[in-house]
């Protein structure tokens, strides 16, 4: 396999064990770096493996069905991977605080669903960086927080 086909490989992995409909957090100490940043527009940026783990972990206790999904082929050039996706959940759990907008009361009941594109940076196998262009207005209107126009 190329160095891009060994990164795609990786980042299926990421997504399938870590973003997929059932979470996996060892894969974040298998694959991610010691200081890997996860960066999204509806949040605050996380940088580690246990920042990205408790991320994860209040993020799927606030949406329990909380999946993401692949919409197309992945893309691979050098070091880079850049998929497209969708997903979403129901918040139906504790509180959430975690948007940059606002927080969630406990348990409203209401579903976001959304897409996005995400750039993945791979080195030796360890995803370094994950920057994501997420469609936050979308899932942000369907929760509330902000207002439609």
């Amino acid at each position: 396999m190329t160095s891009q086909e060994d990164n795609k490989a990786v980042v299926v992995r990421w997504f399938t064990d870590f973003w997929g409909e059932t979470c996996d957090l060892s894969v974040v100490d298998d694959i991610a770096a010691p200081d890997m940043l996860l960066k999204y527009s509806l949040h605050e940026p996380r940088r580690g493996r246990d920042d990205i783990k408790a991320f994860m972990t209040d993020f799927r206790a606030a949406f329990p069905d909380l999946n993401f999904w692949a919409t197309a082929d992945l893309i691979a050039e050098g070091d880079y991977v850049v998929g497209q996706w969708e997903g979403g959940g129901t918040h139906t759990g504790p509180a959430f605080s975690d948007f940059l907008v606002g927080s969630l009361p406990a348990a409203t009941g209401r579903t976001m669903r959304f897409t996005g594109i995400t750039v993945l940076k791979v080195v030796d196998g360890r995803i370094v960086e994950e920057i994501g262009l997420d469609d936050g207005v979308a899932a942000l209107t369907q929760l509330g927080l902000i207002k439609a126009a």
